[in-house]
């Protein structure tokens, strides 16, 4: 069945009006700007709402996005100023604020943030030592969004934040600082061990000073105990001897009555003693006992002659 062109025509006209309203009205969602392209140069930016273009002659080069965007960088190896080797990767939050720029500036932005970033990176850590890099998370933030800020606003992006998502040592280079901090503990035990025993060994030390000092200082009492004991004994001797010879008329009397009265307490001693003992007695015990017995008898005459 052959189509009757009468029919065919208000078909074919149909299908270009509703074309070239379909090009020629726009509606730009909210989030995103669109760049009009009027022959082949750029025209204007489309903000969100209805626009009107014309139709062959303005065409919708790119559609950007200008809601905050998030470029996550690889992980990467980066040998630090002391020639270690860490692993470092980072998150950038950005926007597209000049959508002009970000189109005919740079062929992918997106791409470029993460390379510029991942450069960055690489050359703020090589000027770090490696305590530096892993403690300094802020300062190497800090220094990296300084760097790329120019980059992006030339870009027509505008830069939101950067974090430093992970830095930590390789796993070689952990494996030999867990070996080094092994080695240090064990460093560190040996150190106080042997501290501990030379404190005990001068505690100790001090302790036998201070007991010897203490038994020669009890020593130098007893001693002068003893001789105080001996000089008051003297004394009472030599008091005793003072009585005596006040009771008796003569002074010779006195010496011969302390000693037969020492003898005779000597002997009563020794023989109240339940230890067996042996007693040794002087070669001329005769004579001893003579002398004796004759100061007794002399204390007798003197007592005799005092009545």
């Amino acid at each position: 069945m052959v189509m009757d062109v009468s029919l065919l025509f208000p078909l074919v006209l149909m299908v270009a009006v509703v074309y070239t309203l379909s090009q020629m009205v726009r509606i730009v969602p909210q989030g995103e700007e669109w760049v009009v392209e009027r022959l082949g140069k750029y025209h204007t930016t489309l903000l969100p709402g209805l626009h009107l273009l014309i139709p062959i002659v303005d065409i919708v080069g790119y559609k950007i996005v200008t809601k905050e965007l998030i470029q996550q960088t690889r992980e990467q190896e980066v040998i630090t100023k002391d020639n270690a080797v860490v692993i470092i990767s980072a998150v950038v939050f950005y926007r597209v604020t000049d959508p002009g720029k970000a189109s005919y500036s740079i062929s992918n932005f997106e791409s470029a943030v993460g390379n510029m970033t991942t450069t960055t990176l690489r050359a703020v850590i090589g000027g770090m030592t490696l305590n530096e890099s892993l403690s300094q998370r802020d300062q190497i933030k800090a220094q990296v969004a300084e760097k790329i800020r120019d980059s992006l606003s030339g870009w027509g992006l505008t830069l939101g934040n950067l974090e430093v998502q992970d830095i930590r040592p390789s796993q070689n280079l952990q494996e030999a600082m867990e070996r080094q901090a092994a080695a240090d503990r064990e460093r560190e035990a040996a150190i106080l061990i042997a501290d501990g025993e030379k404190k005990a060994a001068i505690a100790k030390a001090e302790g036998l000073k201070e007991s010897v000092i203490l038994e020669a200082q009890g020593r130098l009492e007893a001693a002068k105990l003893e001789a105080q004991a001996k000089v008051e004994l003297a004394d009472g001797d030599r008091k005793a001897m003072m009585i005596v010879t006040q009771g008796f008329t003569g002074g010779e009397a006195a010496p011969h009555y302390l000693l037969a009265q020492r003898y005779i307490d000597s002997v009563k001693n020794l023989s109240d003693s339940d230890n067996s003992k042996v007693v040794f007695m002087p070669a001329d015990w005769q004579q001893s006992l003579a002398g004796a017995v004759g100061s007794l008898g002399y204390l007798g005459t003197a007592l005799g002659e005092k009545k």
